[in-house]
């Protein structure tokens, strides 16, 4: 039989952070970050940022999905379900998978033209700090959620989990998109 770690932390992850609380919390930042990135978008007219934007209004939909399918799962088992509803998760860490696919077709189909129709951006340092304020605070979730995820075996966070890092990385790659942008004047690379 497995010992479980009880270091504090290890305790504090098991008894408060939760699979529900974790969802409610991701839930709340991908609000956070809808409202950064959108003011990121229109402060700069970036198109990167507006597909970043529509990308977490997706982790909004896969967040309160997944805490739809935590709470469906933390049922204790019944007639219908005599060995519990935990399997229940695994239907958000599909869905999650779904939503990154749409969220990329939808920002190849924002960014084609712009890359036909470059537009000069504006106030680039006010759009670029906003994008990388909200990808901290996804990435700081993404991670306790991971962590988290191993801890309760939680295919559902592990799933937000992942999509917030990949979420991330787009970011990021937006941002370097924009400084780029700033650096060389090259418009094209908005979109790209």
């Amino acid at each position: 039989m497995a010992v479980r770690d009880n270091t504090p932390m290890t305790v504090f992850a098991r008894h408060w952070l939760t699979p529900a609380r974790l969802m409610w919390a991701s839930v709340v930042v991908a609000l956070i970050t809808i409202a950064l990135k959108t003011l990121a978008w229109w402060f700069t007219g970036s198109v990167g940022l507006l597909s970043d934007a529509m990308e977490s209004v997706v982790n909004l939909a896969g967040a309160t999905f997944g805490l739809a399918m935590v709470t469906v799962a933390a049922r204790p088992a019944d007639e219908d379900h005599p060995y519990g509803h935990h399997k229940a998760e695994y239907f958000s860490s599909g869905f999650e998978g779904v939503l990154i696919i749409v969220a990329a077709l939808g920002i190849l189909w924002a960014s084609v033209d712009r890359l036909w129709h470059p537009q000069p951006l504006e106030q680039l340092s006010w759009g670029l700090a906003l994008s990388v304020a909200s990808s901290a605070l996804n990435g700081l979730l993404a991670w306790v959620m991971l962590r988290a995820a191993r801890e309760h075996r939680s295919m559902a966070l592990e799933g937000d989990a992942r999509h917030l890092f990949t979420d991330v990385w787009t970011s990021v790659g937006v941002v370097v998109g924009l400084v780029l942008v700033w650096l060389t004047g090259w418009l094209w690379l908005d979109p790209v």
